[in-house]
């Protein structure tokens, strides 16, 4: 990105002024954008992350988390409305165990039928989607903020975000993190602990760091009686 006479913000005085003091420098990167960082958030373009409007967003999704915590102990029905309250859309059967993390909570899809297990972190600055019928482990981590790697706009807290799509019927094995813009196709596996960077194709098994089709998954290799032929 150039410098030349450029600011970090392009919305009230007020607000461009009281970065340039905390930062100390005032890189325009974004002049006559009236939209302010949480519009240019929502357009997927940069925005700065440390911003009031975003704060409060932050902390009210991180109350309404609290709540559906509580409930879900004491009344499951009450916690499942919250949680039609929280997520931008919530298919029928579809459930997400306590505790979990995310940062904007409308920017979350499920399916139908999909079972998201403990502990998720989906950081939803851009839209997450998750099909119908997708089984997402414990400790799963949904990744889509991108910081700049030069330094001096990472240290103005500018970043982006770049959406994550999860296909119809995928299981993503415990520990595994998926990385801002991947998209994995339909009846994928991804092993336990595996660090997604790239898009995986429909109907495979990927397994490793990064993950990596080690095969294709059919049907035929399924044996009632046995349950799954060989292991990831």
């Amino acid at each position: 990105m150039g410098r030349g006479s450029q600011t970090l913000y392009a919305g009230p005085p007020e607000r461009h002024d009281a970065l340039r003091g905390r930062y100390g420098r005032g890189l325009d990167y974004c002049a006559g954008d009236e939209r302010g960082s949480d519009g240019r958030m929502m357009a997927g373009d940069l925005y700065v992350a440390d911003d009031p409007r975003i704060r409060e967003a932050v902390t009210q999704t991180s109350e309404a988390i609290h709540r559906d915590a509580e409930l879900s102990r004491t009344d499951p029905a009450a916690a499942r409305a919250v949680l039609v309250g929280l997520l931008g859309s919530l298919g029928e059967e579809s459930h997400i165990r306590a505790p979990f993390v995310v940062d904007l909570d409308d920017n979350i899809h499920l399916g139908a039928r999909t079972f998201v297990n403990y502990n998720l972190v989906a950081l939803d600055v851009a839209p997450i989607r998750l099909g119908d019928d997708v089984l997402v482990g414990p400790n799963v981590q949904l990744l889509t903020p991108v910081h700049p790697l030069q330094p001096t706009p990472r240290s103005d807290k500018f970043e982006s975000a770049l959406p994550i799509t999860i296909g119809d019927n995928v299981w993503l094995g415990g520990g595994v993190i998926v990385c801002p813009g991947v998209m994995i196709g339909e009846n994928t596996g991804v092993g336990a602990g595996s660090v997604v960077t790239r898009d995986l194709p429909a109907g495979v098994l990927a397994v490793g760091n990064p993950a990596r089709v080690v095969r294709g998954l059919i049907d035929d290799d399924f044996d009632a009686r046995r349950g799954p032929r060989g292991r990831a």
